[in-house]
């Protein structure tokens, strides 16, 4: 398959999943409400500064929008029978993937800067580097839905049990994170977060918001690029395997 063919086949996937899953239940569910209220959750009735915490809060939405359609598409395709026809295409598993990430990716990109458009006009929020904003969007819609269509690659045509899975993976994060306690309040704990790449990604925010990050933004965009890799190779290993073994 040629470059232009490769290119033309990840668009076509990215617009079908565009197409049907943006507006499915747990979609919007996981990746629009359940955000807004675990915040809401965190902050009612605690005298609490939302700017100093606003940076996470974009990181969670970001988080669970990018994450919120890859769990989604591949078990429901394997279901409706939809998957094999898709595979028997003149598409590569790569194309496949890919097209799943990007749908991801750009559902994740617009809600998270729609949010921060809607609380810079409401909260007045300072931006102490632009780059470093378009950065973290970009990285992080990229990383996490990579990591949910890695979520969707196990052999399953039940929807709900990916969605139960990528939740017992999803929500024990955003607790280790720097999201309800900022890294640089967590002190000899602050440890706990650098095994979640959400962290690099809250991080970055900080940095681009408020001027606070803990770590270089060249190292948490070193850490972003390097988990979009895993999680790409992985998902595609895994999906390959499950081809060759039928399932």
């Amino acid at each position: 398959m040629d470059l232009r063919m490769f290119i033309w086949s990840v668009l076509m996937v990215t617009e079908k999943d565009m197409r049907i899953y943006y507006y499915k239940g747990s979609v919007v569910i996981f990746g629009l409400l359940f955000p807004f209220i675990m915040f809401l959750t965190f902050f009612i009735g605690r005298n609490l500064d939302l700017i100093l915490f606003f940076p996470g809060f974009l990181g969670m939405m970001l988080f669970f929008s990018a994450s919120s359609t890859g769990p989604l598409i591949t078990p429901w395709e394997k279901r409706e029978k939809t998957y094999e026809r898709l595979v028997s295409l003149p598409v590569v598993i790569e194309s496949i993937i890919l097209g799943d990430i990007l749908s991801g990716a750009v559902f994740g990109f617009v809600i998270t800067t729609l949010v921060w458009i809607a609380g810079s006009f409401l909260l007045h929020l300072p931006l102490a580097n632009p780059s470093v904003l378009i950065a973290a969007l970009f990285l992080g819609s990229l990383a996490f839905a990579a990591l949910g269509t890695l979520l969707s690659s196990p052999a399953t045509n039940t929807p709900s049990n990916i969605m139960m899975f990528s939740n017992l993976v999803r929500l024990p994060l955003i607790f280790v994170s720097g999201i309800f306690i900022p890294l640089s309040q967590l002190g000899t704990w602050a440890w706990t977060n650098m095994f979640s790449p959400l962290t690099y990604l809250v991080d970055l925010f900080h940095t681009a918001i408020n001027g606070d990050g803990v770590y270089s933004p060249v190292l948490d965009s070193a850490v972003l690029i390097s988990v979009i890799f895993i999680f790409v190779v992985a998902a595609k290993t895994i999906q390959q395997h499950n081809l060759l073994s039928g399932r």
